[in-house]
């Protein structure tokens, strides 16, 4: 079975990027739950080798999650920007949207084999939170926040664009969320909106899973997400599957 610190070498391979700051990107790939509360309160700010000082966050992903969001926002709305001269705010949006969204990256996630990757305290390991689409994003977003501290925004941008390539290409026409296409579907049929219900919301603050169901034309679909909406994006998107309605929408 891969160790983790193989697996955080194969995470560094395949973004094909040597951290020059190794605490980054170590930083990136630690889940809050692996984080005393206390630790890291006291800790400076590390140098570089010019005496810069790098932003240095309290152990966990999180605050490199922030930036990272934000990097990856600014570099997909550049890349759309040139790749869809002719489009409007409104259709580069939806792109947009869908691009950065929690499913992508947890897809993308998934590509780089982040999840073994990801340092996770014992007791949550136990709940299966490793796999969770939500724990995949966030750590996602925090590597690439790491990349662009340790390296700038042009390995950033050479990452975002071999990574999410595949993704770019899937449609040529914007994507929308599952939701919509459903009640589009329905009322297209003259038949009434669909009928959202939280069925149950369970597990601990900061993973919890909800279940929701959809009922539409005296079929239920069911979707389980780490919020609320993306439960119902999943839920509609299972209806639109059993009515026979492909979705290219994660």
């Amino acid at each position: 079975m891969m160790t983790r610190e193989d697996a955080v070498r194969l995470v560094e391979a395949k973004l094909n990027h040597h951290f020059e700051d190794s605490a980054l990107l170590h930083e990136a790939l630690t889940h809050r739950s692996a984080v005393p509360r206390r630790a890291g309160r006291n800790r400076g700010q590390k140098k570089d080798q010019k005496g810069v000082k790098k932003p240095r966050g309290q152990g966990s992903n999180e605050r490199l999650e922030f930036i990272g969001d934000r990097v990856l926002g600014l570099l997909m709305a550049e890349w759309l920007f040139e790749r869809y001269p002719e489009e409007q705010e409104g259709a580069l949006g939806a792109r947009h949207a869908h691009l950065v969204s929690r499913p992508v990256l947890a897809r993308i996630a998934e590509r780089i084999e982040l999840s073994e990757a990801i340092q996770i305290a014992q007791h949550e390991e136990h709940a299966g939170i490793r796999e969770l689409a939500s724990v995949l994003a966030d750590g996602m977003e925090a590597l690439l926040g790491a990349l662009y501290l340790d390296a700038g925004l042009e390995p950033a941008r050479h990452v975002v664009r071999r990574l999410w390539d595949r993704d770019i290409e899937r449609s040529g026409q914007p994507h929308k969320e599952p939701k919509t296409l459903l009640q589009e579907f329905l009322l297209g049929r003259g038949e009434a909106l669909p009928h959202y219900e939280l069925t149950s919301a369970e597990g601990p603050s900061h993973a919890p899973v909800f279940c929701v169901e959809v009922h539409a034309l005296g079929q239920v679909g069911v979707g389980q997400a780490g919020n609320k909406r993306a439960a119902e994006s999943a839920a509609a998107k299972a209806l639109l599957k059993q009515l026979g309605r492909e979705v290219d929408h994660d």
